[in-house]
């Protein structure tokens, strides 16, 4: 039986009970969403949620530095301090605006190797998709060479789940070209695809859960929620399809 990563504060929120109990151990989790579709606050979420149960995050962001990613976080309620400072979990920022050559731009390579980043139980790469289009290998023009850097992210990203470690990847996929996404959807065990509609001056949020392997409760095939400040992410619908 597949153990699972709580998603935590069942207190506070419903996030863990519409996540079925938790992300399964030794799991690739992709989270697709255009930019503002919420993919990095679910994303804080969860990871705050499991660092309050005791499991060990680490959190990359190629978007957010430190000081940003604590405001960030306690804008939503999420107050991260002491665990970043007792090392429950570690914040790392991918800086991708950068246009040195050589081994400074290999931004895959760079991540397989960071040896302590790997070391958490669940890993939070948000997102991929900016990291994919600043990596000279993926932005070379021959769409085989393309294939073969997502063809060797997926086989490290296998090696990674095999010591039960669970791997959260946020991509935009109007960032990428979809051919080159397809290899990350066929390798998800969990799969979430952010929708979003604007209704007045609303902005509804939907997760269609495209796959979820290895559930540890029955999971609707969509979960609406919201992202507010002060509250952060709470669930507002849950809709069988």
């Amino acid at each position: 039986m597949t153990d699972h990563y709580s998603l935590g504060l069942t207190e506070t929120d419903r996030v863990d009970n519409a996540i079925g109990g938790g992300l399964p151990e030794g799991s690739v989790v992709l989270i697709e969403g255009e930019d503002g579709a919420g993919k990095s606050a679910l994303s804080q979420r969860f990871s705050y949620g499991m660092a309050e149960e005791g499991t060990y995050v680490t959190y990359v962001s190629t978007e957010l530095e430190s000081w940003e990613f604590v405001q960030q976080m306690h804008s939503l309620s999420y107050d991260v301090v002491e665990h970043l400072l007792g090392e429950q979990m570690l914040f790392l920022h991918a800086n991708v605006d950068t246009h040195s050559r050589g081994k400074k731009r290999q931004l895959l390579a760079r991540l397989a190797d960071a040896e302590t980043l790997w070391r958490a139980d669940v890993v939070y790469v948000d997102t991929l998709s900016a990291l994919l289009r600043n990596d000279p290998n993926f932005e070379a023009a021959d769409p085989a060479d393309t294939d073969h850097v997502l063809q060797r992210l997926v086989t490290f990203l296998r090696q990674v789940t095999l010591q039960d470690k669970t791997v959260v990847l946020t991509v935009d996929p109007t960032s990428v070209d979809d051919d080159a996404l397809r290899p990350l959807r066929n390798v998800a065990d969990v799969y979430f695809d952010i929708e979003t509609s604007a209704v007045g001056q609303e902005i509804r949020r939907q997760i269609r859960v495209r796959r979820f392997q290895n559930m540890k409760s029955p999971v609707d095939d969509s979960i609406g929620f919201n992202v507010q400040q002060g509250r952060g992410v709470s669930i507002v619908s849950r809709t069988v399809a």
